[in-house]
C-alpha cells in the first residue's frame, strides 16, 4: 500500500461535493484527549468535503486561531449554562482530580441532550431543507451517550452516521485495587446506560456506526452488524511526528512513557520492571506527563536507586513531544484499561517501538511487525512480561530496527488523519448509495499479534 502522506508541494486536492454536517461537541486543536480527536477527525473530513462543523462554543477561539471561518467552516453552539452545571456536578461526584471518569461521562450525557437541542434549533431548518447530505456525530466518543435528533433526521430523510464510539472495556481481573483507586465504582453498573432516553433509537436510526475498538464493535446489537465498521479513534500526523529509524547501537536502551500519571496507566509497573531488569544494556527511562502518582513514582525511583536512570519531564506541549522523544527507542505503555492509545500511534510515527499491555485499544493498533503486546493475568505477570520483553529487546538490537520501520510504515498506511477521512468518506458514499460497502480495516478479522475480541471469549485469558 502506498504512503498516505500529503506532499506539501502538490496542489490542494479537489474537495468532494459531499456536504456533511459534522457534530463534534468536543473539538479543540489546542487541547488533548477527546477534544483533539474530535478536532483532528472533523478537520480532516472538512478538508475533503464542503462540510460544516457544529461544536461547542468553548472551542470557538481555538478553532478561529486554527484558521477556520465561523459560519462558513463551523458554527459554535452555546449551551454553556447547562454544560457548566453538568461539569460542576461531575467534579463534585467524581471523587478527586483525574478520578471517576465513568461518573464524569454519565453526567455529561445530560449536558449533551441540551447541546443537540441547540444544534437542531440553529440548523434544523437547514437540515429539513436538504442542505446537508448527511449528519456525522464524531464526538462524544462514548457509546453510552445517545443522540436525541436521529428521529427528526430520519423523518426528513437525512442519513445519520455515528462514531467512532469507544469505551466501556471491562476492568481486567486482578486489578480491583486499581479500579478502587480510580474511583470507578459506577463502572460496575455501567450497563444501565442502555435505559437512557434515545439509546435504542440512536442505534436503530443510524445509517452507519463506526466502532473505535473491537470491544465496542462486539457490544453493538446484532441488528447493527451490517451497518457497523471498525476504525480506531486515533491517528497521527506524520508531519508533526516525523520518522527516524531507531537503531540500538550503543550500550543504552532508552524507554519513554507518555501519559497521565494515574494507576491504570501503569507507570509504577514500568518502574518495577526496570528495577527487576537483568539485561546487559543500561536502561534509561523518560516519563512525560503528570498526575496524582507523581510523588509516589519519584519515591519509588529513590527506593530502587534509579535516580540516574529515570527522568520526569512533566507535561510537554504536543508540538514539542517529538523532540523530547528523539533519543528514545521504545514507547512503553503498560496501561491495563486503555480505550484508544493515540500516544502509541504518535510514537510509532516517530519510529519508536511500542510495547503495550495486551488489552483494550493499544494492541489493536499494532501487528507482529510493528510492536509487542504483553499477555498478562495480574499485576505480577504484567511486570514480569514487561521485564522479559525489555531484556529480549536489549539482547536483540536488530529487533529495534525491524519494528521501528514496521511501526512507522503501519501508521502511514492506516493511521493518518487523512487515511481516516478517506475511510469516513467511503462510508458516506455507501450510506448515500454511491459506492459499495467499504471494509476499512477488515473489521471481521483480528490484527495479527493482538487479542481476538469476539463475542463470548474476548477476555477469557483474564478471567472475565
Amino acid at each position: 500500500m502506498s504512503s498516505l502522506i500529503e506532499d506539501p508541494t502538490s496542489p490542494a486536492p479537489l474537495k468532494s461535493p459531499l456536504r456533511p454536517l459534522l457534530i463534534a461537541e468536543a473539538a479543540n486543536p489546542e487541547w488533548a484527549s477527546v477534544p483533539l480527536v474530535g478536532w483532528n477527525f472533523a478537520h480532516a473530513i472538512l478538508k475533503k468535503t464542503n462540510g460544516l462543523i457544529a461544536t461547542h462554543i468553548r472551542n470557538r477561539d481555538a478553532i478561529l486561531r486554527a484558521g477556520l471561518v465561523e459560519g462558513q467552516d463551523f458554527v459554535a453552539i452555546d449551551n454553556e449554562k447547562v454544560a457548566r452545571a453538568a461539569f460542576l456536578m461531575g467534579e463534585y461526584l467524581r471523587g478527586g482530580s483525574n478520578k471517576g471518569w465513568t461518573v464524569v461521562t454519565a453526567i455529561s450525557a445530560f449536558s449533551y441532550y441540551s447541546f443537540e437541542k441547540e444544534v437542531w434549533r440553529q440548523l434544523g431548518h437547514r437540515l429539513a431543507a436538504g442542505e446537508f447530505d448527511l449528519v456525522h456525530r464524531i464526538t462524544p466518543l462514548s457509546p453510552t451517550i445517545p443522540s436525541g435528533i436521529t428521529g427528526r433526521l430520519k423523518k426528513h430523510g437525512v442519513p445519520f452516521v455515528l462514531g467512532p464510539l469507544n469505551g466501556g472495556v471491562p476492568w481486567p481481573a486482578g486489578f480491583g485495587d486499581v479500579r478502587n483507586r480510580e474511583r470507578e465504582w459506577l463502572s460496575a453498573i455501567r450497563r444501565l446506560h442502555r435505559l437512557m432516553p434515545g439509546y435504542r433509537a440512536t442505534r436503530t436510526n443510524a445509517s452507519a456506526i463506526i466502532a473505535g475498538s473491537r470491544y465496542t464493535l462486539s457490544e453493538l446489537p446484532g441488528s447493527c452488524a451490517q451497518r457497523s465498521f471498525f476504525i480506531p479513534e486515533n491517528a497521527a500526523d506524520p508531519t508533526r511526528f516525523p520518522f527516524r529509524k531507531r537503531e540500538l547501537t550503543g550500550d543504552t536502551l532508552r524507554i519513554a512513557f507518555v501519559g497521565r500519571l494515574v494507576p491504570y496507566k501503569g507507570p509504577d509497573m514500568l518502574l518495577d520492571a526496570v528495577a527487576a531488569y537483568k539485561g546487559e544494556r543500561r536502561l534509561e527511562i523518560v516519563i512525560v506527563g503528570d498526575g496524582p502518582l507523581r510523588q509516589e513514582l519519584e519515591d519509588k525511583v529513590r527506593r530502587y536507586g534509579l535516580e540516574d536512570q529515570v527522568r520526569f519531564l512533566g507535561w510537554i506541549p504536543n508540538e514539542t513531544l517529538a523532540d523530547a522523544l528523539r533519543d528514545c527507542h521504545v514507547m512503553a505503555l503498560p496501561s491495563i484499561r486503555e480505550f484508544g492509545g493515540g500516544v502509541v500511534l504518535e510514537a510509532m510515527s516517530l519510529g519508536l517501538v511500542p510495547v503495550v499491555a495486551n488489552y483494550g485499544g493499544p494492541p489493536e493498533l499494532i501487528d507482529a511487525g510493528s510492536g509487542i503486546a504483553i499477555d498478562f493475568s495480574d499485576r505480577e505477570s504484567l511486570i514480569a512480561g514487561l521485564r522479559e520483553t525489555l531484556e529480549r529487546i536489549a539482547a536483540n538490537p536488530s529487533l529495534i530496527a525491524e519494528l521501528s520501520a514496521g511501526a512507522s510504515r503501519r501508521v502511514r498506511e492506516l493511521f493518518t488523519w487523512q487515511a481516516k477521512a478517506d475511510q469516513a468518506l467511503a462510508i458516506y458514499r455507501w450510506v448515500l448509495g454511491q459506492g459499495s460497502k467499504p471494509n476499512p480495516l477488515e473489521a471481521d478479522k483480528p490484527i495479527a499479534g493482538s487479542p481476538v475480541l469476539g463475542a463470548g471469549s474476548q477476555y477469557a485469558h483474564l478471567g472475565l
